[in-house]
C-alpha cells in the first residue's frame, strides 16, 4: 500500500497533479495536513477527475494518517535533509507513506524525526511538489517493477493513452 502525504500544501494545481501521479503509478490514497489547500481545491485543476474517485482525506497530523494504516506501513520523509539517503540508492518498502513537505517551507522537524527512512532527489535546486511526488513514485515503480502493482508492455501502454493517440511501430 502507498499513501501520499503532503504536509499543507497550498496550490491546487500542485495537488491536482499529485493525483494525477497518483493514478498514473498505482498509488493507493493521499493524506494532507493544514488548511491552504481546502481553500485551493475549490479551483478545478485535476485533469482525469480523480478527487472524486481517489482516496484523499484531510488529517490532522502523518502521525495520525501512519496509525491508520496497515501496521508495518513504513513513514518515508522526501526532503533536502542532509544525512538522508538519495533516491538512486534507495530502497523502497513494499507500504510506505511518502511525506512531502509544503511549497514554501520544510517538513516539520518532528515528522523528520519520527520517519523510518528520509530520502531525497539529488537535484541542483528543489523541484516543486508534484514534480518530487512524480520523481519518487516511478523509481518505486521503476525499482519494484511488478511488486508495485503496474504490470510492463503493451498492454500497459494501451490502457494508458489517450483517446487521441493511437500511434504503432
Amino acid at each position: 500500500m502507498v499513501t501520499l502525504g503532503l504536509v499543507n500544501p497550498k496550490d491546487a494545481a500542485n495537488v491536482g497533479s499529485v493525483l494525477r501521479a497518483l493514478g498514473c503509478y498505482g498509488a493507493d490514497g493521499v493524506v494532507y495536513t493544514g488548511t491552504r489547500y481546502d481553500v485551493a481545491a475549490r479551483h478545478h485543476t485535476d485533469t482525469k477527475n480523480l478527487r472524486e474517485q481517489a482516496n484523499i482525506r484531510k488529517v490532522s497530523g502523518m502521525q495520525e494518517a501512519l496509525a491508520q494504516l496497515p501496521a508495518g506501513t513504513k513513514l518515508v520523509c522526501v526532503e533536502l535533509v542532509v544525512g538522508a539517503v538519495p533516491l538512486p540508492e534507495y530502497q523502497h518498502p513494499q507500504d510506505a507513506l511518502y511525506v512531502f513537505g509544503p511549497e514554501d517551507a520544510s517538513l516539520p522537524a518532528d515528522v523528520v524525526q519520527a520517519a523510518d527512512d528520509v530520502v531525497y532527489i539529488p537535484t541542483v535546486g528543489c523541484m516543486n511538489l508534484a514534480a518530487t511526488v512524480n520523481v519518487l513514485l516511478y523509481d518505486r515503480l521503476a525499482k519494484l517493477g511488478p511488486a508495485a502493482g503496474i504490470q510492463a508492455g503493451d498492454a500497459l501502454i494501451m490502457a494508458s493513452r489517450d483517446n487521441r493517440n493511437r500511434l504503432r511501430r
